[in-house]
């Protein structure tokens, strides 16, 4: 375990996250062009691909961050058969969860009840597949929808909100089933599906296409949101969620759904819209 992420077991994660909150939000031209400059430069983000490709366009950090892609930035697998990409970044880990558990790296793993938060809604992923998606900074901080879905609950849980990088996700059991985090799940024509947005270190918020701002407010027990009955379906390839700084996405399926592509391997870099998975029934 490197000392950063021995210190981020001492460290007040939500009062750093509130404080970065703020600069993300700022107005302030000076802070915000400084933070974008800062972040642009030292990993590497490719503008050139985004919306509005003018760093100095962007009203705060925040909306520099989040920012949308350029038409045709990204295009989605043509085989319809495919369950796409949520996001860009590197999978940090893909495979198949083995008696209800997930590995994270290393020896280490938890369970889908502890990710989910709930012993019931994991049974049907028991022995499904899973893959965990790690958003940089330099990403596209967008997640979009693997296949259609109609929501029916979210669930948000509160926890810590250690790093997500390498060293932490190889040093800090449990991790993913530790950090604060908002449970997307999803009716398909397969069954249920479940795309986990995991919080960490720093993130300010995550937003969601129906409901806006989820994370924060922070929480001290679980919260749930039925959206049974109100007709939110996403259709494959659509927006879901946003990050309001680099963290992971989570997806989960049930056994016998779909094979993931056999490319994937744990630090592959993907882009959303490509293949994750190719539907077997």
């Amino acid at each position: 375990m490197s000392p950063l992420t021995a210190l981020t077991y001492v460290l007040p994660h939500r009062l750093l996250s509130s404080i970065a909150r703020s600069l993300a939000y700022s107005t302030r031209p000076a802070t915000k062009q400084w933070l974008i400059d800062t972040v642009t430069r030292k990993f590497g983000v490719d503008l050139s691909e985004a919306a509005e490709p003018d760093p100095t366009a962007y009203p705060t950090f925040n909306a520099f961050f989040t920012r949308a892609l350029k038409p045709g930035a990204r295009v989605l697998d043509t085989d319809p058969r495919a369950l796409l990409m949520p996001a860009d970044g590197h999978v940090s880990q893909c495979g198949d969860i083995v008696d209800g558990r997930i590995f994270q790296a290393k020896g280490q793993s938890f369970t889908a009840a502890e990710l989910l938060g709930d012993d019931e809604a994991a049974k049907p992923f028991a022995d499904g597949v899973y893959a965990t998606v790690y958003l940089s900074p330099r990403d596209y901080h967008r997640v979009h929808m693997p296949w259609t879905g109609t929501l029916r609950e979210t669930v948000h849980v509160p926890g810590r909100l250690f790093s997500v990088g390498t060293d932490a996700v190889a040093s800090v059991p449990r991790l993913f089933a530790r950090n604060e985090r908002l449970v997307c799940h999803f009716d398909t024509d397969f069954g249920p599906m479940v795309s986990v947005m995991v919080g960490a270190l720093l993130v300010s918020g995550v937003e969601t296409v129906w409901s806006g701002v989820e994370i924060p407010a922070y929480g001290d027990r679980i919260t749930r949101k039925d959206y049974r009955g109100k007709g939110i379906t996403l259709e494959r390839f659509a927006e879901m969620a946003r990050f309001n700084y680099g963290s992971t996405v989570i997806v989960l399926l049930p056994k016998g759904v779909a094979a993931l592509d056999p490319a994937l391997k744990a630090e592959t870099p993907v882009r959303l819209g490509q293949r994750l998975a190719t539907r077997l029934t």
